[in-house]
């Protein structure tokens, strides 16, 4: 006998309004966005469609199709065992970052190419770029120390034609550097986007999957399965997501005016006063905390510009304001 059918909201209310994922999956639309994902679809114990998340085929298919369905990309795949984002979060970080320049921007969203991004950290999956670009337009540098990442992130833009001209890939040839060697002389960046990696450890990294697939599956797990992947500098650094964002605060210092908004993912709340402490020591002149949540995770993500307001009043007017001719 069937457990009792679970009711289930018709909207993720928790999710960006603008949201492509507030709505259920429906399976019949993605199978038939990609094809691929039929054989993982099977009904769950409570009779409803649905994949087995803890199969990292499965989640990487589901991707896939997701980004066919909502974004239009037909061509895209990660190298085995690389970090297979969840795109409703990913989106929300894009749409929330959107809210952010229309603050600045009278309200209106500042939409376009000539609006450039640089995305610290953009794996192997170049899931912010394909979002940013297919939702508002926006040109994108994706930054990476892993040559295997540029690679991958490389061959999803150039089998897209889409995002052909739109999305620039760029190695950092220093790892202790963020944004040296990435931003160029005289380039001017709108908005830098953030993902760090969470844990300080590998062990830290293989507990904290352990505690995800226990609270998914209610019961001990014995084998570690990476179901959404990942590399050891996608889930982890020395020093963890505290270090890492205090060293994007320290070097956003250097190119406090060749960068309107920086922004970075806080996913631990305790890290959130040092993030700040470390702002204000900086010398920003704005700092906004904006809330996320999905599920049962509540994350945030942290914004902040060097530039006072005359200096936004003309970075807006140089790049932001359509030409009237």
């Amino acid at each position: 006998m069937l457990p009792k059918k679970k009711e289930h909201p018709k909207e993720k209310s928790e999710l960006h309004p603008r949201s492509r994922h507030r709505g259920r999956y429906n399976f019949m639309q993605l199978i038939a966005s990609c094809p691929e994902l039929k054989p993982f679809v099977r009904l769950n114990e409570y009779n409803d469609a649905s994949v087995d998340f803890f199969d990292p085929k499965a989640v990487k298919t589901l991707n896939k199709a997701l980004l066919a369905h909502f974004y239009g990309i037909k061509h895209w795949d990660i190298p085995q065992h690389y970090l297979t984002p969840p795109i409703p979060g990913r989106a929300d970080y894009i749409h929330y970052a959107a809210d952010l320049l229309a603050a600045s921007n009278q309200g209106k969203i500042p939409t376009g190419n000539k609006v450039k991004c640089l995305d610290v950290g953009v794996g192997a999956s170049c899931i912010y770029p394909v979002i940013g670009n297919k939702e508002y337009g926006w040109a994108f540098i994706g930054a990476d120390i892993d040559p295997v990442s540029v690679k991958s992130s490389q061959s999803i833009v150039s089998s897209n034609p889409s995002m052909k001209g739109n999305v620039e890939l760029r190695l950092q040839p220093d790892p202790k550097h963020i944004f040296k060697g990435i931003i160029k002389q005289n380039e001017h960046i709108d908005l830098t986007i953030c993902n760090p990696p969470f844990h300080s450890s590998l062990a830290e990294a293989q507990a904290g999957t352990m505690r995800k697939l226990k609270n998914l599956q209610q019961k001990k797990t014995a084998k570690l399965t990476l179901n959404f992947g990942g590399q050891n500098t996608e889930l982890w650094c020395e020093g963890g997501e505290a270090r890492f964002v205090e060293n994007v605060v320290k070097e956003s210092r250097q190119f406090a005016t060749s960068c309107f908004w920086f922004t970075t993912l806080i996913s631990k709340a305790a890290n959130l006063k040092s993030v700040l402490y470390n702002l204000k020591k900086a010398g920003a002149k704005t700092i906004e905390t904006i809330p996320m949540g999905q599920g049962n995770k509540i994350s945030r993500i942290v914004a902040w510009t060097f530039l006072d307001e005359e200096q936004q009043k003309l970075w807006r007017e140089s790049r932001w304001v359509e030409s009237k001719h």
